[in-house]
């Protein structure tokens, strides 16, 4: 399950899933198929609990507890200290951060029943920017949700972990979204004792 599919990351990560024989969702405030076949498709915006958790209640209905979720969605713009109002920031904050915290409440404790599953965040921002301040604030954010999810359920069999990229997403660059997607079923495939909380794409 991906939420926050779009054109780079996301359907580069589907595309993998694809690849590997998993049904895969895809949740988006399109709701969008990104042109691939054999995906289901649920609309939603990230930033909307209501409209998520309909749309999460949804694909687990149709699929069953996810081996995988990968949380891709987020607001990603420039602004500078104090360039962005409290309302900007509460709406950037409410897709980059409550929206993985939402879908990780609601989809992770069942994986722990089961006792297996992986939930990854795309991060970024490895080091803050002050010409991003709304992003670099919600990455800082997921990457303490993960290290949170990390110790909440891992000793029951959850494989927490972000892929942080630290440049702009473009095919045929060093953050070619085809490259980062090979990180995002690594990290599902790790035996349990060689687990990474952070998986850091550089470009180079």
């Amino acid at each position: 399950m991906i939420v926050g599919s779009g054109p780079g990351i996301g359907r580069s990560v589907a595309r993998r899933f694809l690849e590997e024989g998993l049904d895969v969702g895809l949740i988006s405030r399109t709701g969008s198929g990104l042109g691939l076949d054999g995906v289901r498709t649920y609309r939603a915006d990230c930033g909307d609990e209501g409209e998520l958790r309909a749309a999460l209640d949804a694909a687990t209905g149709a699929l069953g507890t996810p081996d995988v979720v990968v949380y891709n969605a987020a607001i990603i713009r420039p602004d500078s200290i104090g360039e962005a109002d409290a309302r900007a920031q509460l709406d950037a904050w409410a897709v980059n951060v409550v929206g993985a915290l939402v879908t990780a409440a609601h989809v992770v404790p069942a994986m722990a029943r089961r006792g297996s599953g992986t939930f990854i965040v795309t991060g970024g921002m490895p080091e803050p920017k002050p010409a991003y301040v709304s992003l670099s604030l919600g990455k800082a954010g997921v990457r303490t949700l993960v290290a949170m999810l990390d110790e909440e359920y891992g000793p029951s069999g959850v494989h927490a972990a972000s892929v942080t990229v630290a440049g702009a997403v473009a095919p045929g660059t060093p953050f070619d979204p085809d490259d980062i997607a090979q990180h995002y079923w690594r990290l599902h495939t790790q035996p349990r004792d060689a687990w990474e909380r952070e998986v850091l794409h550089a470009g180079t």
